[in-house]
C-alpha cells in the first residue's frame, strides 16, 4: 500500500493525523535544538563553584556558562549585590521562569500523542459503522472479501493513530527526563550557592535556609 492509498482509504481523519504528526515533529525538532545548545554540568562543577566563591572568582566561572543553571546562579548573585538576602525567593522565580522555558511545547505534545490513538479509533467507529450499514441495505447478503476489505479500511485509522501517538509520546518522555535533569542541577547549584555565601545574620539565614528548602520543590 502506497501513502496516497492510506490517504484516500483513511479519509479525514487520517489528514488530522498527518497534521498531528507535523506540528509534533516541529514542536520536537525545536525543543532537541533548544536542550542541545544548552551545554551541560561538569561533574566537578560543585567543586569548582565552592571554590569559586571562596576565591571571589565566581562571576568569572558563572560567566563562562550557559543554560538555565547560569541564568539562575548570575540572577541570584545579582540580587546579592544590591542587597536581598531572600535569596530563595529569587532562586525559586528564576527557577519558574528557566523551567517554563525548557517545558514550553511539552504540553501540546501530551495533547496530540494522547488524542491522535482516540482520533484513529473514531475513525475506525466511523468506518464500522458505514460497513455494516452497507450490510443491512442489502439483506445481510455481502461478498465475505468485501466486508473484509471495508473493516480493514475502518481499521486502517487506529493504525495510523498508533503510528503518530508512540513516537511522540516517547519522545515527550525523552525530552521530559532532559528538563528534569536540568531542573535537579538548578536546584543543587542554588542550594550550593545559598549555603555558601555570607548573610548578613544569623536571622537571614535562616530565613534563606527556609525559602531555600521553598525553591527546591519551586524550582
Amino acid at each position: 500500500m502506497i501513502i496516497a492509498d492510506i490517504f484516500d482509504k483513511g479519509g479525514i481523519v487520517v489528514w488530522v493525523l498527518a497534521g498531528y504528526s507535523l506540528i509534533a515533529l516541529t514542536i520536537l525538532l525545536e525543543r532537541m535544538i533548544h536542550f542541545g545548545l544548552m551545554r551541560g554540568h561538569s561533574q566537578k562543577f560543585e567543586q569548582q563553584l565552592v571554590a569559586a566563591l571562596q576565591q571571589g572568582t565566581v562571576e568569572q566561572l558563572i560567566e563562562k556558562m550557559r543554560g538555565p543553571e547560569a541564568n539562575i546562579l548570575r540572577g541570584m548573585m545579582q540580587a546579592s549585590r544590591e542587597g536581598i538576602t531572600d535569596l530563595g525567593r529569587v532562586a525559586s522565580r528564576i527557577g519558574s521562569i528557566e523551567l517554563q522555558r525548557m517545558e514550553r511545547g511539552f504540553r501540546t505534545l501530551s495533547i496530540l500523542g494522547n488524542t491522535a490513538p482516540l482520533l484513529g479509533l473514531l475513525g475506525t467507529i466511523i468506518g464500522m459503522i458505514k460497513a455494516f450499514m452497507v450490510i443491512e441495505q442489502a439483506g445481510g447478503r455481502v461478498d465475505a472479501q468485501a466486508l473484509a476489505g471495508g473493516i480493514w479500511e475502518a481499521m486502517l485509522t487506529t493504525g495510523v493513530g498508533l503510528v503518530v501517538a508512540i513516537p511522540v509520546l516517547l519522545l515527550l518522555h525523552i525530552l521530559e527526563g532532559m528538563a528534569d535533569r536540568r531542573a535537579q542541577n538548578m536546584r543543587s547549584d542554588a542550594s550550593l550557592l545559598l549555603e555558601q555565601l555570607p548573610h548578613v545574620s544569623d536571622g537571614d539565614q535562616s530565613e534563606v535556609v527556609h525559602h531555600r528548602e521553598g525553591v527546591l520543590h519551586a524550582v
